[in-house]
């Protein structure tokens, strides 16, 4: 399978993961009506072995299918689809469209008050998580330094109940957050974010730091949208990176 990245307004377009390649042709498959609702998909070695890939890249496009509610797998009976089309991804407990509202109303406010509050403790530690992240290659780490990350700004905020609603989603934030960088190459574009709001913090600017957060929630939900859209749907052949 090779499929390539889409390029939008003039940007170069981005190397699409054997991951990507997998999800979309079994998303276009299921949305074109290939596989029914209530159809069981084929097994896990007959799709490696159709679609040339390797069981983990299989797998993680799988778990992708069912994160955006098109498929449920059952224990020792095999993934089924349940839904047509995509309507709203569910990141643990929380539906995205609810998990983004939330985050609207209190990570915004949240960094205003990280702006005026924070103490020279606070700004050497988001620095050196956002140092580390912006060395990290991995996926899987980035993601958890990313939920510290988020977490440490809320501390830096001084309201403990500002801390204990990130700390209540954090694990929604975590699925969220390797959902947009899996599937929306998002890591190289977050990175950039948050040193923004970091030096919005450092310069103690409630303005900049508000504008800073507005910023990541609008690109966040920007790449969560156009992840959600109808999937291309391009013929399948050839093999691709696995």
């Amino acid at each position: 399978m090779n499929l390539s990245g889409s390029q939008t307004g003039g940007v170069a377009p981005r190397r699409v993961s054997a991951m990507e390649a997998v999800l979309t042709h079994l998303r276009g498959a299921i949305e074109r009506g290939e596989y029914a609702i209530g159809d069981k998909l084929p097994s896990e070695a007959e799709l490696c072995r159709t679609l040339a890939v390797s069981r983990p890249v299989l797998r993680e496009a799988l778990r992708a299918l069912q994160t955006m509610g098109l498929t449920v797998s059952k224990t020792g009976k095999g993934t089924f689809v349940v839904a047509a089309v995509v309507e709203d991804p569910t990141f643990g407990d929380y539906a995205a469209g609810d998990l983004m509202e939330v985050r609207r109303h209190v990570e915004v406010p949240v960094a205003g008050y990280a702006a005026l509050r924070r103490t020279p403790e606070d700004l050497d530690h988001l620095l050196h998580l956002l140092e580390r992240m912006e060395q990290e290659t991995d996926t899987t780490s980035w993601v958890a330094l990313d939920t510290l990350f988020h977490l440490g700004v809320a501390r830096a905020a001084r309201n403990p109940v500002f801390r204990r609603v990130i700390e209540e989603i954090r694990d929604a934030l975590a699925r969220q957050s390797a959902f947009l960088t899996e599937l929306g190459g998002r890591r190289e574009q977050s990175n950039r974010e948050h040193r923004a709001l970091v030096e919005a913090l450092t310069a103690g600017s409630e303005h900049d730091a508000v504008q800073a957060m507005t910023h990541h929630l609008d690109r966040v939900e920007t790449t969560l949208t156009a992840i959600v859209r109808p999937a291309h749907h391009p013929a399948p052949g050839g093999s691709g990176d696995v």
